[in-house]
């Protein structure tokens, strides 16, 4: 009772320091074993939607350190130089260093390493009492900390559970999905409440996580995923050793009350709504469209057979969906105005109609940052085998790159922003705003723009996979002879399709902005054949074209 009463202080302080810190809930990310892919591999994704993270990617050489170094654990870094836009670097603390650190793509989320472990990653909020601001580590820091030092899903997860225990976990839930070419994972973490701190005795951190079983394929879209769990079943389940012991302590769950213990009704529990569980639906109903799931149901499955072995082509299209097609689309409507743009701008929630979220919420979003599909696979070397296709902005309008985890650095554009990291300045130097641009362009008349750009994407993306199975053979003969020659070469490469990709989207930009100017259309090579499109006519009769004119008697 006495730790109850003080635990309701000690919410009451915070809430005015929860009101500020508060993480963008705006991410979709989807695991797939390697039993539901097309050709064996394990895969994931992620949507980087907060509109607000690092445009820079870089490679993090790996590293040789010293008996007896410590490793600095920072909050609100993104890489490198570069500090996240709105949160300031903070050294939380040391832990000691480990003698050997992996390679790894950093950006605003750390994606995969050199062993092929990858990471995908959504907030799922929770429980507001779960707060924890004395912790250390939040989930970016988990990630890279997991990237530098595993070679396996479960041994990243292990060591992101056992650093949070040690050392606290400090802002809301998480979720990460955790790959390697044999495994996938859902790992969920919070913060265990604000009575802990460092030191005393107690887990600062509570997790779990929970395998796709081989075949399926699950997703993880800003709540809560993992239901009951069986501990004494470790191939498929681990946690913290306070995951049931906390939830009772806190009075969210009673083991006497014969009610089932579950980790989203526990920990992650959430109002229902929306802005969750439709991209849950949307996401297993295109992957397995034969279950018929109602897309205004609570809950969903955890993990679904896929009806059809899934290809990270498929997993492009899956981050590019707004809901095309279906009773949601955001193509069509007046909201969606006259060229029927997906985008749908932040609005006050004053104007939410009673239990609405608002506006739908599509997996392809306009604040995206960027995405990727993470590509994890068996057979072949680390170097070779780890492959993050990556896209730049919103994923509708993005053309992914591959990018093999072995490669030593990345185009100079890729680590460019501009003032600072921010994205007040518009800048040619940046590879991130030749995509932008073009995705902001394409507002005006999307639905004539979408095309000009799937002429520019549809090629290049064509291109990079039918030359897959050659450059990867090449790679793996060098690296059978001379692994260094053989990343030089993947690197070589993956530069080249990438400057290729951002090179064409700055003509793109260029080409949208002479051929859609003042309201027309001019001819593709041809300036002197101009057209008048003005607008469908659906949209006129609805807005009322021309009542306005009419002459009154």
């Amino acid at each position: 009772m006495r730790r109850m009463q003080s635990l309701l202080v000690a919410i009451m302080v915070l809430a005015a320091f929860s009101m500020t810190t508060q993480v963008a809930l705006a991410c979709t990310s989807i695991p797939v074993s390697p039993g539901a892919s097309a050709d064996g591999s394990c895969m994931t994704t992620h949507t980087d939607d907060s509109g607000t993270d690092t445009m820079h990617v870089r490679v993090v050489a790996a590293a040789d350190w010293p008996e007896g170094s410590m490793r600095e654990v920072l909050r609100g870094t993104d890489n490198g130089p570069y500090t996240q836009l709105r949160s300031p670097v903070r050294v939380m603390g040391e832990i000691p260093q480990v003698a050997h650190t992996y390679a790894y793509m950093n950006s605003s989320y750390s994606f995969q390493n050199e062993k092929q472990v990858g990471i995908g990653e959504t907030t799922v909020g929770g429980r507001r009492e779960l707060s924890n601001p004395a912790g250390w580590f939040d989930i970016v820091e988990l990630q890279r900390i997991a990237l530098e030092r595993a070679s396996t899903a479960r041994e990243a997860i292990q060591i992101m559970g056992s650093l949070a225990e040690e050392y606290g976990y400090g802002i809301s839930g998480e979720c990460l999905t955790v790959i390697d070419p044999k495994e996938a994972w859902l790992f969920e973490i919070w913060g265990c409440g604000p009575l802990w701190s460092p030191g005393c005795g107690e887990p600062g951190a509570v997790w779990v996580a929970q395998r796709i079983p081989d075949g399926q394929v699950g997703v993880s879209a800003n709540r809560s995923r993992i239901g009951a769990i069986d501990l004494t079943d470790p191939d498929h389940f681990m946690a913290s050793p306070n995951i049931f012991s906390l939830a009772e302590e806190l009075d969210l769950w009673d083991p006497n009350s014969g009610i089932e213990f579950k980790v989203y009704e526990t920990y992650g529990y959430k109002e229902p709504s929306a802005y969750n569980s439709r991209r849950e639906w949307r996401v297993l109903s295109l992957l397995a469209p034969s279950l018929n799931l109602d897309p205004y149901a609570e809950r969903y499955p955890f993990s679904v057979v896929p009806d059809k072995p899934v290809t990270p082509q498929d997993l492009m299209r899956i981050n590019r969906d707004v809901y095309q097609g279906t009773e949601f689309d955001l193509t069509v409507g007046m909201a969606a105005g006259p060229f029927g743009t997906p985008n749908r701008y932040p609005t006050s929630s004053r104007m939410n109609p009673p239990g609405s979220s608002g506006w739908e919420r599509a997996i392809s979003m306009f604040r995206a940052v960027y995405s990727t599909v993470v590509v994890a696979r068996d057979g072949m070397p680390d170097w070779i085998g780890g492959l993050t296709w990556f896209g730049y902005d919103a994923p509708h309008t993005t053309c992914y790159i591959p990018i093999y985890c072995g490669v030593s650095y990345l185009p100079e554009s890729f680590t460019k922003g501009s003032r600072g990291g921010s994205y007040d300045v518009f800048s040619r130097e940046s590879a991130w705003w030749a995509f932008n641009f073009v995705s902001n362009w394409a507002d005006l008349k999307f639905s004539y723009m979408i095309e000009d750009i799937k002429a520019v994407r549809d090629p290049l993306e064509a291109e990079f996979f039918a030359m897959q199975p050659a450059i990867e053979n090449a790679a793996v003969a060098l690296y059978e002879t001379n692994p260094n020659a053989a990343r030089a070469f993947i690197t070589t490469y993956t530069n080249g399709c990438a400057e290729r990709t951002v090179d064409a989207y700055w003509k793109l930009a260029s080409k949208l902005v002479g051929r859609y100017a003042d309201g027309y259309v001019y001819g593709d090579n041809d300036a002197y054949k101009v057209e008048t499109v003005g607008y469908p006519e659906w949209w006129l009769r609805e807005v009322g074209f021309g009542e306005s004119t009419i002459p009154k008697r």
